[in-house]
């Protein structure tokens, strides 16, 4: 049964959103010219003498004058480390490199027939969007293999690619915060509310599962939303696609794609047994003595190379059994065929990299950020007109800060302590921040990986640009930010604790 169109009014708003989007110039463009306000804006902010007292420290934070003999001696020399730096950068090239080799070699293309047999069709978005709020445990997986397995999937069906890449995209980014399993972000974030609670009691402690009911009852509150917009918004709104790209052929596997896949499946299986038999042992070769447990091992840590492996070991399995694979250069041209379509994509990466680090040096993030918080702390509000206040400031402030960490590592020392003295616990506080940090993930052109979903909408649809992306993913926006804030409402009003140990309110003084 085909999906009902979104309201006329709705189509009308996205397409003008898509349209004023896609007149703006291209990414690399936007990125020089937001480049060069960034340099200007210092200079005005720097002769208005504007600064912050950072909360953590208590030092002051001034604007750093990039329009000055100083500034352009950085600018020289930053040039190249601000892009062979950037975060986003080397581990997307390492692990296409060995996700190459899967899909040159047919492997990815006979698994995607085979998930296609075996998935009921009224429930591949569901599980491509559960698939992408479980990806953040393995870093950046999640975009670099789900995105253009999803796109794939939905073209193999009939479906639009794009409408895949969308679902996916949602759950991995848009739901961010949301995940049954524990990532090195949770640990990070909790050490930064610890940090901060501790400005009030210096013996708080904040766990890494503080949020772990709340976030993982998220998951399928994002799943729930994301496969309903997508299948009555965004599918409905991008039509049938008509472009160049063919999907795969659902033909019966062959002798020679079984024998294949029987292979990679074993090497995928020693994999696993060798990363397990690192890990499991108190003394296992993937155990740092200096950090114990999962979060501090080699594999969370270099979990790029892991990925990397990944796609070339089963790969080369199911080369060399299916037939596909049958000398070195084999190899080698499909790393290279992989290198030549994501051109486009370093190209844009460079220009992000340089107005990233320009922005970052001129201290402007940091100061609005502080400045945000105070404002919002000046309105005397209640505490859940507070909590979802910060939700509204940590998206705003999303769109042009992408780092978790950073962001908490502002906001933390003002909004944890305040709310502490208001009677709601730290774990409160961190779990409103955790939901304005993902809602808008999706719609900013500052997120570290949004050239590299540009690249995969544009392998369907070669126009595509900001305002394409923007367009396809704001309804997600909208709809996660009003019902994740509802769910956190109901939350306290219930007065559930948020996580093992995390008691919603706490004495007030």
């Amino acid at each position: 049964m085909t999906a009902p169109a979104p309201p006329p009014w709705l189509q009308r708003v996205l397409n003008r959103i898509e349209r004023i989007g896609n007149a703006l110039p291209h990414p690399a463009s936007l990125f020089v010219i937001l480049s060069v306000l960034v340099v200007l804006a210092s200079w005005v902010c720097h002769q208005f003498g504007l600064s912050v007292a950072n909360p953590l420290t208590q030092k002051v934070v001034t604007v750093t004058n990039l329009l000055s003999v100083e500034g352009l001696q950085r600018l020289i020399l930053g040039l190249l480390p601000n892009f062979i730096n950037f975060a986003a950068l080397g581990s997307v090239l390492v692990c296409l490199l060995g996700l190459s080799i899967a899909e040159h070699s047919g492997l990815l293309g006979a698994v995607l027939r085979l998930i296609v047999h075996a998935t009921p069709p009224r429930l591949l978005t569901l599980i491509i969007v559960f698939a992408g709020t479980m990806s953040h445990t393995a870093g950046d997986i999640g975009y670099v293999l789900l995105l253009p397995m999803s796109a794939a999937l939905f073209l193999t069906v009939g479906r639009h690619p794009i409408a895949g890449i969308a679902a996916a995209f949602a759950g991995v980014s848009g739901g961010f915060a949301a995940n049954l399993l524990l990532s090195p972000t949770d640990v990070i974030i909790a050490g930064l509310t610890q940090e901060a609670a501790r400005l009030i009691n210096p013996a708080y402690v904040v766990t890494p599962m503080a949020n772990y009911f709340f976030l993982g009852t998220s998951v399928f509150l994002i799943t729930a939303v994301a496969t309903v917009v997508t299948e009555r918004i965004v599918e409905p709104r991008l039509g049938r696609y008509t472009g160049t790209v063919s999907p795969e052929p659902l033909v019966p596997l062959s002798p020679a794609e079984h024998r294949g896949l029987l292979w990679a499946a074993a090497a995928l299986l020693a994999l696993v047994a060798v990363v397990v038999a690192g890990l499991l042992p108190s003394g296992g070769f993937l155990q740092d003595p200096a950090k114990p447990g999962f979060v501090g091992s080699y594999f969370v840590r270099g979990l790029v190379f892991f990925i990397f492996l990944v796609g070339l070991v089963p790969g080369l399995a199911y080369g060399f059994a299916a037939g596909t694979i049958r000398s070195d250069r084999d190899i080698y041209q499909g790393m290279q065929k992989n290198m030549e379509v994501i051109a486009g994509y370093l190209v844009v990466i460079f220009f992000i990299a340089q107005f990233v680090n320009l922005f970052n040096w001129t201290n402007l993030g940091v100061i609005l950020a502080v400045n945000g918080a105070d404002l919002l702390r000046g309105f005397h509000l209640g505490p859940i007109p507070l909590l979802l206040g910060l939700v509204l400031l940590t998206s705003s402030i999303d769109l042009m800060i992408g780092s978790a960490a950073g962001k908490w590592a502002l906001l933390a020392p003002i909004f944890v302590p305040m709310f502490m003295l208001l009677g709601y616990s730290p774990e409160l506080t961190q779990a409103a921040y955790r939901i304005g940090d993902s809602c808008t993930n999706i719609i900013t052109p500052l997120m570290s990986n949004f050239a590299l979903v540009l690249m995969f909408v544009q392998r369907y649809e070669p126009r595509a640009g900001i305002g394409t992306m923007t367009a396809t993913m704001l309804p997600y926006s909208f709809c996660f930010l009003i019902s994740w804030s509802l769910l956190l409402v109901m939350w306290v009003l219930l007065g559930w604790p948020v996580g093992p140990g995390a008691a919603l309110f706490l004495p007030t003084p």
